[in-house]
């Protein structure tokens, strides 16, 4: 386990000096975060997103799944459940700012993760579009909540409740529907 000395916290170098562990391994505002594998409906969904993206990705762009580093400052680097980011942006080992839009799939573990902090760092980083997802359960239906950055803050521009489309045009047009995500 690498030790830092008081005071000082993490940065990307400490970051990649950690060992595979079976883990999920980010960095926001020099803090560790670690969340274990996710379930079932949220890969369902994951898989499923990346299909219905891909089928509409412009050739200049590409959508990649985790775990893929997105650099958002020297001590925050996280790893969106999907992203989707110009080809020219990218590099073997990651994505050096902002992607254009950046998806989080909730699962128990990491929905308050996705919805304060990790929104909260793409919002400051300039991320122009993101997304939660939520794969729903047992005591709920799956949702797809959009929010597109405006005058430097997030907007929520679309939700879509089980059999709904969420219908948008940024980063590039796509509909989707929740339901679909998970069956």
């Amino acid at each position: 386990m690498t030790t830092l000395p008081r005071g000082r916290t993490m940065t990307r170098a400490d970051l990649e000096a950690l060992p595979e562990d079976g883990w999920r391994h980010e960095l926001v505002d020099g803090a560790l975060v670690m969340t274990p594998a996710p379930r079932l409906r949220h890969q369902a969904a994951v898989v499923r997103l990346v299909v219905a993206l891909d089928a509409a990705c412009p050739a200049d762009l590409r959508v990649l799944v985790a775990p893929f580093s997105v650099v958002l400052g020297p001590d925050t680097v996280v790893q969106p459940d999907l992203l989707v980011a110009p080809r020219s942006a990218m590099s073997d080992t990651g994505l050096d700012g902002p992607p254009l839009l950046a998806i989080e799939v909730l699962s128990p573990s990491t929905t308050h993760i996705d919805l304060g902090l990790k929104k909260a760092r793409y919002e400051a980083a300039g991320c122009p579009s993101y997304w939660v997802v939520d794969p729903g359960s047992t005591e709920h239906e799956p949702s797809i909540t959009a929010w597109h950055l405006e005058d430097s803050a997030y907007v929520e521009i679309a939700t879509a409740g089980a059999r709904e489309r969420l219908a948008v045009t940024q980063p590039y047009p796509v509909q989707i529907s929740p339901a679909d995500l998970v069956t």
